[in-house]
């Protein structure tokens, strides 16, 4: 079958003018579920195309699969094992997970929760006597970098420097060469090795010395795959510090501005507290903090939906599209806390499913409990907030609210 071309849509999803609401967009996009780009990449926008995609052996997340290498890969050496495929992918992953989660740790995230309720109390706190606040700057960012410095062994006075890092690499993520300037991809590359650089000193001060940070704990503990090489070990602390903070602000800030946009839902969560973990799953569903996975690679031909993608070929999932899809979600548009079924793509699925979402869903639990519990007649200031330039981690960069009733 001959695939229908919509680069129009695309590019309109893309361009920063989208970034408030790219939903019509993706129901635009849904008509042709996968399609051919003007530069051979392919793009899969529906629900059960990109999660069979997700469980397919066929797909590669190694870049060096790709027929036409990524420019925004430049510069990279030991990938995270999110970039990985198995075996190495699974091994890398066990021993990371060892550290970080079951079977091995299995109370590592349950055990957080009077320390991450504390974190978020002495935040609001900080509100008291403020008529506006940004919960971005003032909540959403400081929370999840506190935390993840904390886990990792991070100092947490070094954020001024790897904010920057962060900020760029995330820019040169969405790298297009036709409309960007060079200067954009050479940022993300120096940021790259700058903060590889900068975690590698660290790691070097944990030799031989444990402890109960996980830089300390990969450095020092050796379990039944042996131990990471130090350049492993750089590479799974860039991607938890990365990931470890920046999708959960997203989610945090995407949650508290949907619930300011449905007062009846903010009242309800105020006195039914235990309705925020269906909420936060319905946050993952219809406004969830990564939008899309920009690239995967055929290992061999793959047929989907009636459309063969050649072997080498880019690959582009959708997952905000997918979990608007009205083929596998009973009125997708529309923000429903009660809803019962409910397999989002807000993490991702199969082998590379979110390491660090159990984490994320405490957190933003936690963080939307308390605000709702705590904010005195919260208003917006601006509707639509302005938003980050990225399409791939989506959500408001500021999000200015009133406070103090009337």
């Amino acid at each position: 079958m001959t695939t229908t071309q919509t680069p129009d849509t695309l590019h309109r999803i893309l361009d920063y003018s989208s970034r408030p609401d790219p939903y019509p967009l993706y129901a635009e996009l849904r008509r042709t579920p996968v399609a051919r780009q003007e530069d051979g990449s392919y793009v899969v926008s529906t629900y059960r195309e990109i999660a069979d995609l997700l469980h397919d052996p066929h797909l590669s997340s190694d870049v060096r699969n790709l027929s036409h290498p990524m420019p925004s890969a430049e510069g990279t050496t030991t990938p995270a094992f999110i970039n990985m495929d198995p075996p190495e992918h699974d091994r890398l992953r066990r021993m990371a997970m060892r550290h970080f989660g079951p079977p091995h740790t299995p109370g590592l995230v349950a055990g957080l929760d009077p320390d991450l309720t504390a974190v978020v109390s002495r935040l609001i706190d900080d509100f008291t006597g403020r008529e506006r606040i940004d919960i971005v700057d003032d909540f959403a960012y400081p929370f999840p970098v506190t935390v993840i410095c904390h886990l990792l062994g991070v100092p947490r006075e070094d954020e001024p420097r790897f904010r920057l890092w962060v900020n760029d690499i995330i820019d040169a993520i969405a790298y297009d060469p036709k409309t960007d300037p060079k200067e954009k991809l050479d940022n993300g590359i120096q940021a790259r090795q700058a903060l590889r650089q900068y975690l590698g000193g660290l790691l070097e001060q944990r030799h031989g010395k444990p402890g109960d940070d996980l830089l300390s704990r990969l450095a020092n503990d050796d379990g039944p795959d042996g131990r990471m090489t130090d350049e492993e070990i750089v590479a799974t602390a860039n991607l938890l510090l990365i990931a470890g903070h920046e999708t959960t602000v997203n989610l945090i800030t995407n949650g508290m501005l949907t619930l300011l946009r449905r007062p009846e839902v903010l009242q309800r969560l105020r006195v039914e507290p235990d309705l925020v973990v269906p909420l936060v799953e319905e946050l993952l569903r219809y406004e969830p903090p990564v939008h899309i996975i920009p690239w995967r690679a055929a290992y061999s031909d793959i047929s989907v939906a009636d459309t063969v993608i050649p072997k080498g070929s880019q690959i582009m999932l959708m997952l905000a599209s997918g979990s608007r899809d009205p083929d596998r979600f009973r009125d997708p548009d529309r923000f429903d806390p009660d809803r019962r079924d409910n397999q989002h793509l807000g993490f991702g699925s199969g082998i590379h499913l979110c390491f660090g979402g159990p984490l994320a869903r405490r957190e933003t639990q936690i963080a939307l409990t308390e605000l709702a519990r705590r904010l005195d007649g919260p208003r917006l200031v601006a509707d639509p907030p302005p938003y980050r330039r990225s399409p791939i981690l989506r959500g408001p960069i500021h999000l200015p609210v009133d406070q103090g009733g009337g």
